[in-house]
């Protein structure tokens, strides 16, 4: 125990060192304007080499202080919420490199490192998701790793695309790509790759599958690292994407995730699905104002998400394990009574998710809903943004509702103990973080501040669809929903609405039997049929035959060089005769 203690506490201290070094690195490079290029070749050989770079700027190294913030507190947290698991060792490290695979992503400018990043996350990513060792983790690991290997393939054809242009450091090549056919397929694997990273329509099922991994680790995935992924390679190839007609198609689907996880989360009881879901709802938000060409306020709300949505499943992995494991929000109620701390950061950092004033999420949610307002767009993209906004504080006061307010519905007779102060002391962090990041962040990001000039009607449309989503979250939870299906809508829509438009279903099936089926017989056919036998097997073969024929020549031997000069010269002999005929 001793042994788990000392990793956990080694790890926190490293992490938490890295984060205020990162800190001032990037006070000093946004100070002073500096952009660092850092390269190390590792092999040189005749014209080929293998260099490692890394791109040192305010953006990357902002964003790695928030990694290793929030990944130091989850580490701290995990020392008492994981104390019972023998291998906690394991765990650390496990998580240790989901952070070092995130961090080589946020650093490097050359798509080759890139990719060892985006898949060492999808495969860490598996191995936590399956921790636990059961038929519902597997199959959620499953799911999640099939649906990321889309995105890999994606970065690997991209990867031999950029052969056309001599060097994998992508970074100098968005201007020139511009005027070429490449910016056409490049930056749609781009895009593609970025929609199953972060989860966007049709790739979204995986998201809340992924929530049968440990509750730290949940906090980790979906406030600033697997999920983020697909939104910081957009932004650092967002030169390159501006004036695309792929944006127009992303932020149609980026919309439309947004509206539909919302309206999951307003039909579930589960605690950690409702928090997934809200997820999946905000990275659609962040895809959708960066496919409108806004990169820095998709930066701006990504890292104001990532505070509060990892503080909001931290609370709820303590309730949870106060609660016995149990994680349907029907059976909790009247928590604030009993752990009043978590129930502050709990209801802190829902406030911030809904875009509550001078809390973090305002700041940049209450921006983003300006521009959107200001900006020429169509009303099906106005009033996805606004419903969804809408959604947002439907769901969350319904489930402020449930685990507040509500009568407690677990057991007659209930021992709820007192709160851990070894989380509360991680949680205390984030939510100090939660408050005044928003703020913080706002002054320090844009050079100049954004001008917007709304009609008051439009000014105040964000408050009134608020106070609206949340009127009818709290009429919600107090009546049952089945009960009010028979009034407002059929049970086999609301049956579509809960489960994310069948998504999951249909991508469990589909992958299970055809897609598996398919791979199966393009293995047999393809990959050990007619490749071996035009490339591997029957390269080696026609070789062999080669080397038997150049064996026997390389004998010296007298009769072979005779014999090919006398037919030599009845070919030639051959050859005149018809000429002359």
């Amino acid at each position: 125990m001793k042994k788990n203690n000392s990793i956990c506490f080694i790890s926190f201290f490293f992490l938490f060192m890295f984060m205020l070094m990162n800190m001032f690195g990037m006070i000093y490079l946004f100070m002073k304007n500096l952009v660092i290029f850092l390269e190390w070749e590792i092999i040189s050989f005749n014209s080929m080499n293998i260099v490692f770079s890394m791109l040192l700027d305010w953006m990357s190294l902002l964003f790695m202080m928030f990694v290793s913030l929030i990944s130091s507190s989850v580490i701290y947290y995990s020392k008492s919420y994981m104390s019972s698991e023998l291998n906690l060792s394991r765990f650390i490290i496990l998580v240790l490199l989901f952070v070092f695979s995130m961090m080589m992503l946020i650093l490097s400018p050359n798509i080759i490192s890139i990719f060892l990043g985006w898949d060492g996350l999808g495969l860490v990513s598996y191995g936590l998701v399956i921790y636990y060792q059961n038929v519902k983790s597997y199959n959620a690991g499953m799911l999640t790793v099939l649906s990321n290997r889309i995105g890999d393939v994606m970065l690997l054809m991209v990867i031999a695309w950029m052969l056309n242009f001599g060097s994998w450091n992508f970074i100098f090549y968005l201007d020139l790509m511009k005027s070429d056919f490449s910016m056409k397929m490049i930056s749609w694997m781009i895009i593609l790759g970025a929609m199953t990273k972060s989860a966007q329509i049709p790739f979204s099922a995986w998201l809340p599958a992924a929530m049968a991994a440990p509750t730290p680790v949940s906090a980790l995935v979906h406030s600033s690292t697997l999920v983020t992924a697909g939104v910081y390679l957009l932004i650092r190839f967002n030169n390159l994407l501006v004036g695309t007609e792929f944006l127009k198609m992303l932020l149609l689907v980026s919309g439309l995730t947004m509206f539909m996880a919302g309206i999951s989360a307003t039909y579930e009881f589960d605690l950690k699905k409702i928090i997934a879901l809200s997820t999946l709802s905000q990275l659609g938000l962040m895809m959708s104002i960066l496919s409108m060409g806004f990169y820095d306020l998709a930066f701006f709300h990504l890292l104001t998400h990532a505070m509060f949505k990892a503080l909001l499943f931290m609370c709820a992995g303590m309730i949870i394990h106060m609660l016995n494991d149990n994680q349907d929000i029907r059976y909790m109620g009247g928590l604030s009574f009993y752990i009043p701390l978590t129930s502050l950061c709990m209801n802190i950092s829902n406030l911030a998710l809904c875009g509550i004033p001078f809390l973090a999420g305002f700041y940049s949610k209450d921006l983003i809903l300006e521009m959107v307002s200001m900006s020429n767009l169509n009303l099906i993209v106005f009033y996805l943004y606004y419903f969804s906004t809408g959604l947002t504080m439907f769901y969350t006061i319904r489930l402020l509702m449930y685990l507040m307010v509500n009568d407690f519905n677990l057991l007659s007779v209930y021992n709820l103990y007192d709160e851990d102060y070894v989380m509360l002391k991680s949680m205390i962090l984030l939510l100090t973080m939660s408050v005044i990041s928003g703020s913080a962040l706002s002054w320090m990001i844009f050079y100049e501040p954004y001008m917007i000039f709304l009609p008051f009607s439009m000014k105040m449309m964000v408050i009134y669809v608020s106070i609206l989503g949340g009127l009818f979250g709290w009429l919600i939870s107090l009546m049952n929903l089945y009960s009010l299906n028979k009034f407002i809508l059929t049970y086999k829509l609301s049956n579509f609405l809960g489960l994310m438009w069948f998504m999951p279903n249909l991508f469990t099936y589909g992958v299970s039997f055809s897609a598996l089926n398919l791979g199966q017989n393009f293995m047999k056919k393809i990959d050990l049929g007619w490749s071996e036998l035009y490339s591997g097997q029957g390269l080696h073969k026609i070789l062999k035959s080669y080397s038997i024929i150049f064996n026997t020549l390389m004998m010296n031997n007298f009769k072979i060089y005779l014999y090919s000069f006398i037919l030599w010269m009845l070919f030639m002999f051959f050859m005149m005769v018809m000429t002359v005929v």
